[in-house]
């Protein structure tokens, strides 16, 4: 690790010359510049530790070097060294953000004094820094955010899976974010510089599915007046992701299980086995062994596509992430609607919390983006929220009304949130958001103490 790096800024050469000895002495590193404009286009100021800057020089002075400085990040503490009998230019100074100030001609303890509380300072805006670079790793993975067990969990399975040219199998209910699941694992592999071609069977009709994925060669069909080349075939040495691969026809599925068998395809009216080298991900809100059963998806098809599953959890299992995407929503919407909008009101997170979100991540996104969209102020409300959760709210004073209360509700969600954790005090106060001495509060305010 590089020693501190002070930067001294002084025309008078003698000053120079006595600050960077005393410094150095004590092992710090020491740059130094005779005038503020040299140093502001010197690269190495830019890593600087703190910057002791003179107030009066020719050209730009100490104070108009702190202008300059306003708005880059990581701003260092600076602090300013005037003559004896101008204080009250050291109180602008710091009123315009310098951290401390120094008199000449400066007094050595006195000197290391403040440069020592100056780089403590630094130390603490570098924690800050590291840990928010932290936090961002931990609760979000190729634009997933969960700071939840099971997300955390999921991410592990993910960097995991990546690696591997296996076959992956993504469930989950809509809206749970397969796509972005998918991406993830393309990002985190060895293809991420290839192609990630998605392609959703749902939306295709049956009669062009076969050309879509294969191609066709010109004249193989009435209106096939050229050459296609297929999405598997475009995405070669890359990942195809098939959402909703429930709905392959059936007609096209031992055509697919051959390809998934010899990484070859045929063209559409082609004579010519061509090969390919594609990672096949699919995805799926249904449960592929019931197709299996119902007599919808190939059994042989499945067992090729279901190499690794990942399951995705719905909203309603990972409730301690929905202020976390609330935020993440938040800051997305208001950049792109050119608002300012700091948060949301008390009422709207408890609203949140409380409700089911049957949608999942993508109900909660566009509840959020409409919010966004007709919020005034600075602050959300309830009257922005959709309806619906509008309506449980009323409904939930109106019970509180009719004498039922809070009190059950809050009985009712601690003993889910105990349930689902196996009791485990810890992880129940932190799916239910709270601090596990307040978890115990009220767990003892509603008599379930064991």
């Amino acid at each position: 690790m590089r020693p501190w790096r002070v930067v001294l800024i002084d025309d008078e050469p003698n000053s120079l010359k006595v600050l960077s000895a005393i410094l150095k002495k004590k092992g710090y590193e020491v740059l130094t510049f005779p005038c503020a404009e040299d140093a502001l286009n010197d690269p190495n100021t830019s890593t600087a530790d703190t910057i002791i800057v003179d107030y009066k020089m020719p050209g730009m002075s100490g104070i108009d070097f702190i202008d300059a400085l306003k708005g880059h990040r990581n701003t260092p503490p600076i602090v300013m060294l005037t003559a004896y009998g101008t204080i009250e230019k050291a109180v602008e100074a710091m009123k315009k953000g310098a951290f401390n100030y120094l008199t000449k001609p400066v007094n050595p303890d006195e000197l290391l004094t403040v440069v020592r509380e100056a780089l403590e300072k630094r130390a603490l805006m570098l924690e800050n820094i590291a840990l928010k670079v932290q936090l961002r790793e931990v609760h979000s993975f190729q634009n997933l955010i969960g700071k939840s067990h099971k997300m955390q969990e999921l991410f592990g399975l993910i960097a995991t899976v990546a690696k591997s040219n296996s076959n992956i199998l993504i469930t989950g209910e809509s809206g749970t974010g397969k796509e972005l699941v998918a991406r993830a694992i393309h990002y985190e592999s060895p293809r991420a510089n290839r192609p990630f071609i998605p392609i959703d069977c749902a939306a295709l009709p049956e009669e062009i599915f076969e050309s879509e994925l294969f191609g066709h060669e010109k004249g193989s069909f009435t209106g096939a007046y050229d050459k296609k080349i297929g999405q598997i075939e475009l995405a070669n040495e890359g990942t195809v992701f098939l959402d909703e691969i429930s709905e392959l026809p059936i007609s096209l599925q031992k055509k697919f299980l051959r390809f998934l068998q010899e990484k070859e395809i045929l063209r559409v009216g082609g004579n010519k086995r061509i090969k390919v080298d594609v990672r096949i991900v699919a995805a799926t809100n249904k449960d592929l062994s019931q197709e299996v059963h119902k007599g919808n998806f190939r059994e042989d098809l499945y067992y090729r596509l279901n190499v690794v599953t990942l399951r995705l959890p719905p909203l309603r299992e990972r409730r301690e992430d929905i202020p976390l995407l609330a935020d993440h929503f938040l800051k997305k919407f208001s950049k792109a609607n050119n608002k300012i909008i700091s948060g949301f009101e008390r009422e709207v997170l408890e609203a949140f919390m409380e409700y089911p979100w049957n949608g999942n991540v993508r109900e909660l996104e566009n509840a959020v983006e409409r919010a966004v969209v007709l919020c005034p102020s600075e602050t959300i409300s309830l009257r922005y929220l959709p309806k619906p959760i509008r309506d449980m709210v009323e409904n939930r004073v109106d019970d509180l009304k009719g004498g039922r209360g809070l009190m059950e509700t809050e009985r009712r969600l601690i003993i889910d949130a105990l349930n689902k954790t196996g009791h485990n005090q810890t992880r129940a106060a932190e799916l239910l958001g709270i601090t596990r001495k307040q978890l115990r509060t009220k767990m003892k305010k509603h008599g379930l103490m064991r």
